[in-house]
């Protein structure tokens, strides 16, 4: 029981080690919180801080869920405990303790808890996001579309309901925290990938 909180605690504050606002530091950069779209997330590092900067925010951004499941797994921890796990993490990035609980939008880390869950659900939702990305280049909604999509890749892989659960809660709060991205797509005025517009009064970062 001692490990089972340690493990998701672990994963909380692993998760609430806000990736885009460290990368910024050591580079020099701005405070991704507030310049660009103001969240610190890989797409606004983009933004700010060109390709290198964002590759590496992604990267943390990803193992911050990827990492804790990995443990789970090594613990040989049942579904409920690797449920909770993956909760714990991407509960972390949103709402981080030791950046005043001001995270991203969680798209990165989810995609490295579900490949840390099992590695084809991960692969799977990956490629449904670059495919859109690739089609439509519009970030937020290719983000939108495959955490859409990912609670049924679970049940095809992990046919477990806590896990469909976890990956149901995920979504639900991906497409809260993606709201501001909807209106823009609803009016048509959310930015594409290609776009280099800076102006902070439009949010168009996914925040992985």
């Amino acid at each position: 029981m001692i490990i089972d909180l340690i493990l998701v605690a672990g994963a909380y504050l692993l998760g609430s080690i806000s990736s885009a606002i460290v990368v910024c530091r050591l580079m020099g950069l701005p405070d991704p919180c507030t310049q660009g779209s103001s969240n610190p997330g890989a797409t606004n590092v983009l933004r700010i801080g060109g390709k290198t900067a964002a590759g590496i925010t992604l990267a943390g951004d990803g193992l911050k869920g990827l990492l804790p499941m990995l443990v789970g797994h090594l613990l040989d921890a049942g579904s409920t405990l690797l449920a909770a796990t993956g909760l714990a993490a991407f509960l972390g990035h949103l709402y981080p303790i030791f950046f005043d609980f001001r995270g991203g939008k969680g798209v990165a880390t989810t995609l490295g808890i579900q490949l840390g869950l099992d590695w084809p659900i991960g692969l799977t939702v990956a490629a449904v996001w670059l495919f859109v990305a690739k089609v439509l280049k519009i970030s937020s909604l290719s983000a939108l579309v495959c955490m859409a999509l990912a609670p049924f890749v679970v049940w095809a892989f992990q046919p477990q309901p806590i896990l469909v659960g976890m990956q149901i809660l995920i979504s639900l709060t991906l497409f809260w925290r993606h709201r501001s991205n909807i209106r823009n797509l609803i009016s048509g005025s959310e930015g594409k990938l290609t776009d280099t517009d800076t102006d902070t009064d439009t949010d168009t970062d996914t925040g992985p």
